[in-house]
């Protein structure tokens, strides 16, 4: 596949993978496949149908044309995790010695630590 400067890429895609793009212009340069959604409204949409399924890309532009951006799904997301931390908290109450081995602590992982730590 060529982009707009004639450049190449090679990209394999696994097909089995589900991804979503929310952007109000653009698609993936390489030609993998995502659900697309071109507002934050239709970009809520998608998360509430793959509300109980694996997702696992999610692609956010910044904006997405005149006063529309992606606030509104960051916020879903938020909501999510708040959530899942309860069922998780809930779900580690069985164990009242527990010890937590968090992938990524000290990177991505660092918020969910120190939440589990406290």
């Amino acid at each position: 596949m060529l982009d707009h400067d004639g450049a190449r890429h090679h990209h394999r895609v696994d097909s089995r993978r589900t991804i979503v793009l929310v952007d109000d212009l653009r698609s993936f340069v390489d030609g993998r496949s995502a659900e697309v959604a071109r507002t934050s409204t239709a970009g809520v949409g998608l998360l509430d149908r793959y509300r109980d399924r694996r997702l696992d890309e999610l692609w956010l532009d910044h904006d997405l044309g005149g006063d529309d951006t992606n606030w509104p799904v960051v916020e879903v997301l938020e909501r999510v995790n708040r959530d899942g931390y309860r069922q998780l908290r809930r779900l580690a109450s069985r164990w009242p010695h527990a010890t937590w081995a968090v992938e990524g602590a000290a990177g991505l992982g660092a918020a969910l630590t120190a939440r589990l730590a406290a």
